[in-house]
Formats: structure tokens, sequence, C-alpha cells
């Protein structure tokens, strides 16, 4: 009779080493063709190549050691490892043939009760032919956060629409298969994810990344495929990231194409976001010089460096804060400000929306100088 082999057995320490992980904390990335986006050419592809969020991370790989892995809601901004960390869960469960023992779904998939019925429940179903501790599958349910809390309350209303059943239909499947399937639940906002699915989950919340964090993996990533980046050029890339590694990784890599030399400048002027020195000034004429010259010198800007309103009405905000000001106009200011972001978001006319924020500063030029007397 063949003899069963497990799946953990796929992946033992004597036949697949672990690579030594490096300073930025390890890429253990296989080799990739030149046309494989770094996103996914330098995504982490174990657990000890997760350099942030180690508690997490810990804590999770502790579950995976001890057999004791629940199921899982892992939500925060994008960029910030979620998904990453859940597929390295995947291989060191199940080995290279990973994707035999894992369903994946995504919010652009058909989710409606058809799916549940029998993508879902069929996979979870179905006996797995391992023997060792990984004999669980993983179903990874990806924006779980794209249904809204209407669509998941349908079922318990009794309500029989057809794509509206989805995550409450998947609630009674993870109760039901709970013996030989383990749920992740992947999202952006837990708020959007309704309470009943929430507390048959263990819950782990995924932080934008440190500065340093991202900067050594940015590090890694120019010293693996030989770039040449200045220091203001790094550090314009973990300013614009926001946290975000995988809007760092596309930055990195769309200046690069885009220049042989990755300076600060070159970075804003990819991205069109303004640079620092053009705040600065923007900023100083909107504080010092009149209503007709600082529009006139704004637009010209403007329409020289290609820069959007929305864009300036961020970085002067921003700039706001290193202004020495009293506090009652420091906060009319913002509230002001953010106003003129609203309706920007709204589509509204960009040549009155500039006027409006000259406006805000003369107004708040006007306040300073009455409290200096």
């Amino acid at each position: 009779m063949t003899e069963i082999t497990s799946a953990m057995d796929i992946d033992v320490e004597e036949n697949h080493p672990r690579k030594p992980k490096d300073v930025a904390g390890g890429f253990g990335a296989p080799p990739q063709s030149k046309a494989t986006p770094w996103v996914e050419k330098y995504r982490p592809q174990s657990l000890d190549d997760v350099a942030a969020h180690r508690d997490i991370v810990d804590t999770i790989d502790r579950l995976t050691n001890e057999n004791k892995l629940p199921h899982l809601l892992l939500y925060g901004p994008p960029g910030t490892g979620k998904t990453s960390t859940i597929l390295a869960v995947a291989r060191k469960l199940y080995g290279p043939k990973f994707r035999n023992m894992i369903l994946e779904l995504n919010a652009s998939d058909d989710r409606g009760i058809d799916v549940v019925r029998q993508q879902i429940q069929d996979f979870a179903s179905t006996q797995s032919f391992s023997l060792g501790k990984s004999s669980v599958k993983l179903v990874l349910l990806d924006e779980a956060d794209a249904m809204t809390k209407d669509a998941q309350f349908a079922l318990r209303r009794g309500k029989a629409s057809y794509t509206r059943l989805f995550l409450v239909m998947f609630k009674y499947v993870i109760e039901k298969y709970t013996k030989s399937t383990r749920f992740a639940l992947i999202g952006n906002h837990v708020n959007k994810i309704i309470p009943a699915l929430q507390s048959r989950c263990t819950r782990f919340r995924f932080a934008p990344l440190d500065p340093v964090h991202v900067s050594q993996r940015l590090k890694h990533v120019i010293e693996a495929e030989g770039l040449d980046v200045s220091e203001s050029g790094l550090a314009a890339l973990v300013r614009l990231s926001n946290g975000d590694m995988r809007k760092a990784m596309n930055i990195l890599q769309s200046t690069h194409m885009a220049s042989v030399k990755i300076t600060e400048e070159e970075v804003y002027l990819c991205t069109g976001n303004p640079l620092p020195k053009d705040i600065e000034q923007i900023s100083h004429w909107l504080l010092n010089e009149s209503f007709a010259e600082s529009y006139k010198k704004i637009s010209e800007m403007k329409t020289r460096k290609g820069l959007a309103i929305v864009d300036i009405v961020r970085e002067v905000t921003m700039f706001v804060f290193k202004i020495k000001m009293t506090s009652h106009v420091r906060v009319q200011l913002i509230n002001d400000l953010a106003d003129i972001e609203y309706r920007l978001g709204f589509g509204c006319n960009d040549k009155l929306q500039l006027g409006a924020i000259i406006s805000t500063f003369t107004h708040a030029r006007s306040a300073l100088i009455a409290a200096a007397k």
C-alpha cells in the first residue's frame, strides 16, 4: 500500500534549509523574471521574513506550532503585511504545495450564495489527506469588508437575496467545518465586519509600518537591484509611503524606471507630489503676499510643475503645524483647509478653491496681527 506523506513532511528542515536572514529582515523570495513587480518579487516568504508586527507574527507562529490556530481576522491599512502573513502561515503548514490546501477568495470574485454552497462548502467538507498537525485547511477571504452591513445581516432578517447572503452564510460554514478548516478574513476596516463574524475570530490589527522597517526593506531591495539612491531620495520614499510597504515599493520601482539616479526631486516628480521646498514657498506667499500676488504666483507654479490643488492643501495643512501661531488661529485655519479639501473631493472648481485657500490665510494673518496688538 502506498504510504501517504504528510503535507508537513514536505517542508522539513533537512530538505529545505531556511535561508539566512539578512539585516533588512529577510526577503527569502524565489528567483523571479524581470517583468515581475517588486511587490511580488520581494514579498516575505516565511514568518521570519516579516520584520514588522513581530508581536502579532510571533503569536500566530506559536499558535501554528502548537496546532492551535484559530479562525483569524486580520485588519488594518493596505500594504501592512496582512496577506503576506497568512500566506507565510500557509507555507509553513503545507510546504511548497500549499496552494492545494488553501482556497483564496477576493472581493473581485463573485461572492453570492452559490459561491458559499459550491466553492467554500465543497472545499471545507472535502477530507484532507494530511496526517500531521497541518491537517486543517485554510480558506482566505481577502477584502472581507467589501460587503455592506445590510448584505451581511440580510439572511438573519430572513431575506433571500442572491448576493446579500454571503457573510452570514459564511458564518454558518465557519461553525459547521471548524474541525477540518480554518478561516482567515482580511480587510481594511473592522467596523464593516458584523459582530457575529468578529466574535468567531481572533482579531489582529496591522498598524501602518514604522519608518524604520520601511527604510530597512527598501535598503534591501536597493542593494539587491543595484540601484543608485541618495539619502534624501530614500527619506522621500519613506515619507510618501505613509507606512504602506506596497506603496513604497511601487514608487521605488516607478522612479527607477524613470531615472537612473533616484533623488528626492525625482521621487516627488514621479509621484506628482509637491516638493517640500515648493510647499515652503507657497506657505511663504500665503502668509506674506497680497491676495492677487499670491494667486498669481501659486497659479503659475501649479501650472509649471503640474501640481494638484488637493495635494497643495494637504501639504500646506501639515506645514501649518510647524508654524508658530496662537492655538485658536491654528484651529480655525485647519478647519477651513479641511472644508476646502472636502469640496475638492466633490470636484469643485480648482480656481475657486485656490482663492478660498488664499482667503483662509488672509483671515488667519488678520487674526494673528490682532492677537499681537
